[in-house]
């Protein structure tokens, strides 16, 4: 029998303790057996509800599970059903709910980070792993190929892009999840001198218009910006099939969670 707190110590091994204020368990015993384990970005009410009819007690989520960083539970409004349904459902299942935010990213690689460029097939494209970005450099190609193939490896429907859709790119800075702001994007291009950044969000006042100023100056810069989910969902996807190779006697799912925008 393999305890949870077997699977969350085995989670957070492979990096040196940090003071991480959301990686814990939410929800659940610790000392109770892991009888299925269900990966997901973000337990959302649906996940939940898919994970009890897997049999997965153990939900992994990457982001919170109460619509905040720090994962309040207490409701911003007065009776809140919306946090007061999910909050029954997960103690009326006695589900167990983890959080691994922090030690993922700080697996070296990070682990977010590394099942984006996995999706994307740019393992071979790899030239440095940064802090908080990865620099790939592919074969030269238009802007706009360049987003018709994210869009096609990702499977996602929409990509927002500031830049000339028909400049050629050939380095790429990576940014996964928040961390489009210009102190972590914008020295990418003057220092490594890429030619488009890619992240997941970030403020629309930043990065977003320094690339406006830059284009206007008549540099051949762009930004493409996928989403927070769009960014992240690949590197739970890769920490589901590490833990499906790790505990072969337990049923480990990948639930992916739908895009929460539609473009009208």
């Amino acid at each position: 029998m393999i305890k949870i707190q077997q699977v969350i110590d085995d989670l957070t091994a492979s990096v040196d303790s940090i003071a991480s204020r959301v990686d814990t368990l939410k929800f659940g015993d610790s000392q109770a057996e892991a009888k299925g384990i269900a990966v997901t970005f973000m337990a959302t009410q649906q996940v939940l509800e898919e994970a009890v009819r897997l049999g997965a007690n153990l939900i992994i989520t990457h982001e919170g599970t109460f619509f905040s960083h720090h994962d309040q539970t207490e409701p911003l409004g007065v009776d809140d059903l919306v946090y007061e349904a999910k909050k029954r459902f997960i103690e009326e299942h006695k589900l167990a709910v983890y959080r691994f935010h922090d030690y993922w990213h700080r697996y070296r690689p990070d682990g977010i980070m590394e099942g984006l460029i996995e999706a994307l097939d740019w393992q071979n494209h790899l030239t440095e792993y940064l802090p908080s970005a990865a620099l790939v450099t592919i074969p030269a190609m238009k802007l706009e190929q360049v987003i018709g193939y994210i869009k096609k490896q990702l499977g996602i429907g929409y990509i927002r892009a500031a830049g000339d859709l028909s400049m050629n790119c050939s380095r790429i800075g990576l940014l996964a999840g928040y961390r489009g702001g210009a102190e972590n994007a914008i020295p990418l291009f003057a220092k490594h001198h890429v030619d488009v950044i890619l992240y997941g969000e970030g403020p629309e006042w930043e990065t977003p218009e320094y690339v406006r100023d830059a284009m206007f100056n008549g540099k051949s810069h762009a930004l493409v910006v996928l989403g927070h989910l769009e960014s992240e969902q690949p590197g739970m996807k890769l920490l589901a099939d590490r833990l499906g190779s790790r505990y072969a006697h337990i049923p480990v799912h990948f639930l992916p969670v739908d895009p929460v925008f539609r473009v009208l």
